[in-house]
C-alpha cells in the first residue's frame, strides 16, 4: 500500500515516531538471519583476515572506552578502511564522522568507523544518462519526489534484495540514528513511485556542505533506481554539489554512470574544503520533471585538488 508522507504527517512527532517504531524493527527470525549471514561474511576467505584487528579493536574499546574518532588518513587500506568502534551513533558524531570521511557500518557485531582506501564518486560534467535511461525518463512513468519518506526507503534499503542473500548493515540502530539525522535536516531521501503510487526505488544519504555522501539505495522494478538516482543528481549539479560519493561502492551499474575511484587522500582534500561550502538547507523538493532531466547534457570542469590528506 501506497504512503503519502505529507508535510502535516510530518507536523505530528507522535505519529512520525510511531511509525518508526512499527518500522524500524526486526523479527526475531529476521535478527537471527542476519547474525548467521553476519557470521558467514565474517568467516569468507576475503575477509577473515581483518577478524585479528577487528577483535583487538573491539577489546580495545571494552576495556579503555572512548567517544573519539579515528583518524580516517591512518585507516588500513585493506578490508574496506575498517578502523574503529562506533560506539556514539548521535547525530552530532554521525556529522563530525561524515565530514572527516568515516561512515558506520557492520553486518554482525558492534558497529564500526570505515574509511575505504578509495571513493567511488560522480563529478557531475562526467555524469552518462544511456539512450534507453533518458527515454524512459521521457515517457514518465514514474514519479520522482525527494525527501517524501525517509522511513519507507531506509526500511527498503535495509530488506532483501531479489538473487541475494538477506544480509544487511541497516539495523534498527542505523534506522533510528539516520532518521535523526533526517529530522536535523542532514540525511535526504529520494523516492521513485510507479504509476499506483507504489514505492519502485530509492535511495538516501547525507549532505556535508556541497558534497552528497550515498548511504544505500534499492530498486524493486528495473531501472527505477537509476531513474531516481539520475533525478537526484540533476538537483545536486543543479544546487552547485561539487560531486556525489557513493563510499566504496564500485558497482557496474555506478561506473556506467560516469563514477570513477579516487584515492582517499584526495577524497578527504576535497571534503575539507566542502565542509566551507554553503550545501543545501532543509527539506529538499523536486524542481525538475523527468522530461527534463532526459534532456540535460553534463558539462563543465572538475576542480583539481592536490592528492592530499585532510588536516
Amino acid at each position: 500500500m501506497a504512503v503519502d508522507v505529507t508535510r502535516q504527517d510530518r507536523a505530528q512527532p507522535q505519529a512520525v515516531a510511531a511509525r518508526r517504531r512499527a518500522l524500524f524493527r526486526e523479527t526475531p527470525f529476521e535478527r537471527l538471519s542476519r547474525v548467521m549471514l553476519g557470521l558467514a561474511r565474517t568467516f569468507s576467505p576475503v575477509r577473515i583476515g581483518a577478524l585479528p584487528m577487528v577483535v583487538r579493536m573491539w577489546l580495545s574499546d571494552l576495556f579503555h572506552p572512548s567517544r573519539d574518532l579515528p583518524d580516517p588518513a591512518r585507516a588500513p587500506t585493506a578490508w574496506e578502511g575498517v578502523c574503529g568502534i562506533a560506539r556514539d551513533l548521535s547525530v552530532e558524531n554521525l556529522m563530525r564522522a561524515h565530514s572527516i570521511g568515516l561512515h558506520p557500518a557492520s553486518h554482525v557485531g558492534p558497529q564500526k568507523w570505515w574509511s575505504p582506501p578509495e571513493r567511488c564518486v560522480l563529478f557531475f560534467d562526467e555524469l552518462h544518462i544511456s539512450r534507453r535511461l533518458r527515454s524512459r525518463l521521457r515517457q514518465a512513468r514514474h514519479t520522482v519526489t525527494l525527501d517524501r519518506d525517509f522511513e519507507a526507503v531506509i526500511k527498503a534499503c535495509a530488506g532483501r534484495r531479489p538473487g541475494k542473500w538477506a544480509t544487511t548493515w541497516i539495523t534498527p540502530r542505523i534506522m533510528h540514528a539516520y532518521a535523526a539525522l533526517f529530522d536535523a535536516g542532514h540525511a535526504h531521501s529520494f523516492e521513485v513511485w510507479d504509476e499506483n503510487g507504489e514505492l519502485a526505488g530509492g535511495g538516501y544519504g547525507v549532505a556535508i556542505g556541497n558534497i552528497f555522501i550515498v548511504e544505500s539505495q534499492f530498486a524493486r522494478e528495473p531501472n527505477a533506481g537509476k531513474i531516481g538516482f539520475t533525478v537526484l543528481n540533476w538537483h545536486l549539479a543543479h544546487w552547485g554539489f561539487a560531486l556525489n560519493d557513493n563510499k566504496g561502492g564500485a558497482g557496474q551499474h555506478v561506473l556506467d554512470m560516469g563514477f570513477r575511484l579516487i584515492p582517499r587522500a584526495d577524497y578527504l582534500a576535497r571534503l575539507a574544503r566542502a565542509k566551507g561550502e554553503r550545501g543545501r538547507p532543509g527539506r529538499w523538493e523536486v524542481e525538475a520533471d523527468l522530461p527534463t532531466v532526459a534532456e540535460w547534457q553534463p558539462q563543465g570542469g572538475t576542480p583539481e585538488i592536490p592528492a592530499v590528506a585532510a588536516e
